[in-house]
């Protein structure tokens, strides 16, 4: 079978950053094929090609806005759903090395519920657009011109052995980290994007609860990062079927064991008690499942000269993040409004023009992850000037926002991808810092309670 069009755009992977590529080529294109290896389950249903989306996920202040915009009234529906939307300054315990960012309400909104939750509904909404359709089979290859130019389709096999080519004029790769896009660019004699790598070497474990009533004292999430001495990190949050989701992490082979006694012993060494003290007394719904990330990993395809037309690749197969952070989803979001806004003058978009504009929204998030781990000295890696001295000043930077409403919110909100990191070296916000510092150097200290008891895993 053959299929043809030139009205038709192809995306591969039905992830987050393939459904979003789905929703704005829609816009543009009156067909557009997903393709998918996996059978997509029910919403909120865990599927195989999403490994790690077991584990703790965020959707932060800017991706929500993203969603709601792509699809009106997302947020409210996933609220009807069991969601939760919680201000992230005023329901979030952001706990550094040795500080709680100050509390207080904002217009910070962002969801807290699983990934297959999210995933899901984002799914629903998509296979609802007109001439959106998914198709469950794998990729065997591109095909292009003669000249191998540019792409016109792919080759596909069904998941009952049968083959088939769909043609179409632009071709999204969202198939992740596993992307094979640098294997077909040797194939059709491109050369490949260079890669930046940063060895993480994170692992975490994963374990759901039914909390006792007020074990959160109101909030709906804890963050608790590691620190030098104590690299252990923690996120509990509430999910979606009255159940909170409850993700620990090491570094470097410093990893939570999944028996349901290490796992514990792991969490009660968490650099702060906030999050042991909370999980006491609670329901374990399951047992912790684990994963590994060794690597966040950039491939430079906006340093390329050359890429064929009609390929363009977005989300994890262009950049994935340690997922400690919680940017994925957000970032993909906004390679996806890029996109859409370069569709409105292409229908087929230069992958110059396109990689280098999506460089500019990876950057940001690229530069938080990669300079936050680097601040861990057991992380190999080179440290710039930039790092250094970034890594320099944000500790002061926290210390100061433990008692700062404005710093805390202006941090916040450079995490949550909402301003630009630049923002947080202004004069006037040093100014605070170095204020908020010196004051505190006058107060009895103030400290975030540790564990009663540390023991070895």
């Amino acid at each position: 079978m053959h299929e043809t069009s030139t009205d038709q755009a192809i995306v591969l992977g039905a992830s987050m950053a393939g459904l979003l590529a789905a929703r704005v080529l829609s816009e543009r294109y009156s067909r557009v094929v997903v393709i998918e290896r996996d059978e997509l389950p029910v919403a909120g249903e865990h599927r195989r090609g999403v490994p790690h989306g077991k584990h703790v996920h965020a959707l932060h202040p800017r991706g929500r806005e993203i969603l709601d915009e792509l699809f009106p009234g997302f947020s409210t529906s996933l609220a009807a759903g069991g969601a939760v939307l919680c201000d992230i300054v005023g329901e979030t315990r952001w706990q550094f090395p040795g500080h709680q960012l100050r509390q207080a309400r904002s217009d910070l909104t962002a969801v807290a519920a699983t990934r297959p939750f999210l995933e899901g509904q984002v799914r629903a909404r998509v296979r609802e657009l007109p001439g959106v359709r998914i198709l469950q089979a794998s990729v065997g290859a591109l095909t292009t011109t003669a000249d191998k130019r540019a792409v016109t389709g792919v080759e596909v096999n069904g998941p009952d052995g049968s083959s088939s080519q769909i043609a179409g004029s632009l071709v999204i790769d969202a198939t992740g980290r596993g992307s094979r896009t640098p294997a077909w660019l040797a194939e059709l004699g491109y050369k490949g994007p260079v890669r930046d790598r940063v060895e993480i070497g994170l692992g975490y474990a994963t374990r759901f609860y039914r909390l006792r009533p007020g074990a959160m004292g109101g909030d709906q999430l804890i963050l608790t990062a590691g620190t030098r001495a104590n690299s252990r990190a923690g996120a509990l949050a509430v999910a979606e079927g009255n159940r909170h989701i409850l993700t620990v992490a090491g570094i470097r082979g410093d990893y939570p064991p999944t028996d349901p006694e290490g796992f514990d012993r792991f969490v009660a060494s968490l650099p702060t008690a906030a999050i042991p003290t909370a999980i006491a007394g609670a329901e374990p719904l399951d047992d912790p499942v684990s994963f590994r990330f060794p690597a966040s990993e950039r491939r430079r395809y906006e340093r390329l000269a050359e890429f064929p037309s009609g390929l363009l690749v977005i989300g994890d197969a262009v950049c994935s993040f340690n997922p400690i952070y919680g940017q994925g989803m957000t970032v993909a979001a906004t390679e996806a409004m890029t996109l859409r806004s370069l569709l409105v003058r292409d229908a087929v978009p230069a992958a110059r023009r396109y990689f280098r504009a999506i460089s500019a929204a990876i950057d940001v998030a690229w530069d938080i992850a990669v300079g936050s781990d680097l601040a861990f000295p057991q992380v190999p890696g080179k440290r710039t000037a930039k790092v250094r001295l970034v890594n320099a000043y944000l500790p002061r930077l926290h210390a100061a926002a433990e008692h700062d409403q404005a710093l805390a919110t202006a941090l916040i909100r450079v995490i949550g991808l909402k301003d630009r990191p630049e923002g947080l070296l202004r004069p006037d916000r040093m100014l605070r810092v170095l204020r908020g510092n010196m004051v505190r150097g006058k107060r009895a200290p103030t400290t975030i309670a540790e564990p009663a008891a540390t023991q070895a895993v």
